[in-house]
C-alpha cells in the first residue's frame, strides 16, 4: 500500500470555510497518531509544537516551520481529544479549527480524516487547501523516514497545488 492523498474539498457557509482531505497512508494508527499529536512528530511535517499539553482544554502553540516571525505562530486549545483516534485543536482565528480523525485501514494502514473550518474569503480558502496538501506530502514524507527539512523549502509546490485548486474552482 502506498499513501494516497485525496484532492482536498471544501465549502463555504456563512464566512467559514470549510477543507477537508482523506488520506490513506500504509502505517499504523499508533505511527500516524504520534505525527499528529506530539510535539516530537509535528515539527517532522507541519509546525513545531512549542506548547502541547496532550488532553482536552490543553493549550497547544504550533510554530510553522516555512515561515519566519511572528507570523507563522497560532495558539489555541485541544477541543478534542481521543488518543490514538482524534486530535482537534482550535487556534487563533487564521487557522481556526484543525482536526485529524484516525482509523484503522487494513492491517497496518490508517485512514486519516482531515478538516479545517477557519473564517475567509476564496483567496484564503485555495491558500490553505494547497497549503494543506503541500503538508500532507510531507506528512507522507515523514511517515516514511523522511521528515521535511525546512531550511530547503520553497514555495514551488505549493503554487503548483495552488494553481490545481484554483482551476477547479
Amino acid at each position: 500500500m502506498t499513501a494516497t492523498i485525496g484532492q482536498g474539498s471544501s465549502r463555504t457557509e456563512n464566512g467559514i470555510q470549510h477543507l477537508h482531505f482523506e488520506l490513506h497512508l500504509p502505517h499504523p494508527v499508533e505511527h500516524v497518531w504520534l505525527a499528529v499529536a506530539t510535539a516530537r512528530g509535528l515539527p517532522q511535517w507541519l509546525a513545531a509544537a512549542d506548547v502541547l499539553q496532550p488532553r482536552l482544554g490543553g493549550a497547544v502553540v504550533l510554530r510553522w516551520l516555512n515561515q519566519e516571525g511572528e507570523a507563522g505562530v497560532h495558539e489555541g486549545r485541544i477541543t478534542a481529544w481521543d488518543v490514538e483516534r482524534i486530535a482537534e485543536y482550535t487556534l487563533d482565528s487564521f487557522h481556526g479549527r484543525i482536526r485529524f480523525h484516525l482509523e484503522p485501514d487494513g492491517p497496518a494502514g490508517t485512514t486519516l480524516r482531515f478538516t479545517n473550518e477557519f473564517p475567509g474569503d476564496d483567496q484564503l480558502r485555495l491558500d490553505c487547501l494547497a497549503g494543506w496538501h503541500d503538508h500532507f506530502e510531507f506528512l507522507a514524507e515523514a511517515l516514511s523516514g523522511h521528515p521535511a527539512d525546512w531550511s530547503t523549502w520553497t514555495p514551488e509546490r505549493w503554487h503548483r497545488f495552488r494553481d490545481v485548486y484554483a482551476s477547479r474552482g
